[in-house]
C-alpha cells in the first residue's frame, strides 16, 4: 500500500465477472474481505474514478479499482474549537441549537468537526462518560441537516436521568417539538402514525417502516398551507411530536403517509418533480436550502437536579424562515 492508504488494483481478464470485494480481497492480502466490503459500502472504492458502493458488483477486464483505505482515527475524539449556539448551560447539563451540517459524534466520514468535538473543547473532561469515549453526554441526536435544539448531559447523574426521560414514550415531562416543511397538504388537520422502523432492506444508510420493527409514534399537526403557481396546494408546514425517537423517524414518517420532507434527497428523491409547481423564487430558496426542512422547534423535560419543568424554543433558522416566506409569497 502507498503511503497515501490508496491501493490500485487493475483488474485481470481471469477475474472478469467475478464479485468486486471477492477479487479484492484475493489482490490486497493485506485487508480482509469484511473490511474491504465495509470500505466499499462507505464509498471508498471506486472504478474509472466512479464510486461503487455494491460489495457484490460485477468487474470487467482492465478496470482499474481504486482503493482508498482511511488513517485510523485516534480514539478518543479530540477537543475542537467549533463555535456553538448555547441557549442553556448549568453544572448539569448544556442545551444547544445545532445548525445545519454538524454531525452529532464521531462516525464513518465524520471522525472530526461534531458536536462532540465541540463539547470537550467547551465542556473539558465535565462531560458524562455513559455514552463512551465518542459520544460523552450524548442522549439523543439530530441529523446532520437538520436544525435545532439538542441537550447534552455533563454528569453521569444527569445523563441517566434525561435518558429515562426520553425513554418514556410520551408518559412523563419529556417533549420533542419539530417543524417540517412538506410536500402536499394533509387530508385532515392532525394524526398520528404509528408505523415500526428498521433498516431499509436495500439501503444500508435508509431505514424503512417494516413489520417487526421498533416501535415508532409520531403526531402531527396542520400548520399551515402553501399554494403553488397554478393556485393548487403544493406544500404544508406539520408540527410534529415525538413519542420515539428512531433514527430518521419523522423524514421516514412523513415520507410513509405521502407527505415526505422539502430537501430531503433520502426520503423525497421521488417528489423533485413537484418543484415544476413552485414559482422560481421558491424553487430558488428550495434550492439554496440543500437540505430537508426539519427544524427542532421545542424541547421540554424535567431538570435531573431540581426537578424544574424546563422549556426552549428555537426560531426557524434562516433558510428555512427564506423558504418559509418564499412559500407564503407564491
Amino acid at each position: 500500500m502507498t503511503d497515501s492508504g490508496i491501493e490500485t488494483v487493475t483488474i485481470e481478464p481471469t477475474e472478469a465477472g467475478q464479485r468486486l470485494d471477492r477479487v479484492l480481497a484475493a489482490r490486497i492480502p493485506s485487508l480482509s474481505r469484511s473490511r474491504l466490503k465495509a470500505l466499499i459500502l462507505a464509498g471508498q472504492v471506486a472504478i474509472a474514478a466512479r464510486t461503487v458502493r455494491d460489495p457484490a458488483s460485477e468487474v470487467n477486464s482492465g478496470d482499474i479499482v481504486t482503493v482508498t483505505v482511511p488513517m485510523p482515527a485516534p480514539a478518543k475524539p479530540a477537543a475542537e474549537a467549533i463555535p456553538l449556539d448555547i441557549v442553556y448551560e448549568d453544572d448539569a447539563l448544556i442545551v444547544i441549537d445545532k445548525p445545519k451540517g454538524l454531525v452529532v459524534h464521531p462516525a464513518a466520514g465524520h471522525a472530526t468537526g461534531t458536536l462532540v468535538n465541540a463539547l470537550i473543547a467547551h465542556c473539558g473532561d465535565s462531560l458524562s462518560g455513559i455514552g463512551g469515549v465518542k459520544r460523552p453526554g450524548i442522549v439523543h441526536r439530530l441529523d446532520k441537516d437538520t436544525t435545532g435544539l439538542m441537550v447534552v448531559a455533563k454528569n453521569d447523574r444527569a445523563h441517566r436521568a434525561l435518558s429515562k426521560q426520553f425513554a418514556n414514550k410520551g408518559e412523563g415531562p419529556m417533549e420533542r417539538g419539530y417543524l417540517a416543511i412538506v410536500w402536499g397538504t394533509p387530508d385532515r388537520p392532525r394524526g398520528t402514525i404509528d408505523a415500526p422502523l428498521d433498516r431499509h432492506p436495500h439501503a444500508r444508510e435508509k431505514r424503512a417502516v417494516r413489520e417487526g420493527g421498533r416501535d415508532a409514534v409520531t403526531h402531527w399537526e396542520l400548520v399551515e398551507r402553501y399554494v403553488g403557481s397554478d393556485g393548487k396546494p403544493v406544500a404544508s408546514l406539520l408540527g410534529c411530536t415525538l413519542e420515539t425517537g428512531r433514527t430518521h423517524q419523522i423524514r421516514v414518517h412523513l415520507a410513509h403517509i405521502g407527505h415526505p420532507i422539502l430537501g430531503d434527497e433520502t426520503y423525497a428523491s421521488g417528489f423533485k418533480t413537484k418543484a415544476a409547481r413552485l414559482p422560481p423564487g421558491t424553487r430558488a430558496a428550495l434550492a439554496a436550502l440543500g437540505r430537508q426542512a426539519l427544524h427542532a422547534e421545542r424541547l421540554v423535560f424535567e431538570h435531573p437536579d431540581t426537578g424544574e419543568a424546563m422549556e426552549f424554543h428555537s426560531p426557524l433558522p434562516a433558510d428555512l424562515a427564506a423558504l418559509r416566506e418564499a412559500l407564503l409569497g407564491a
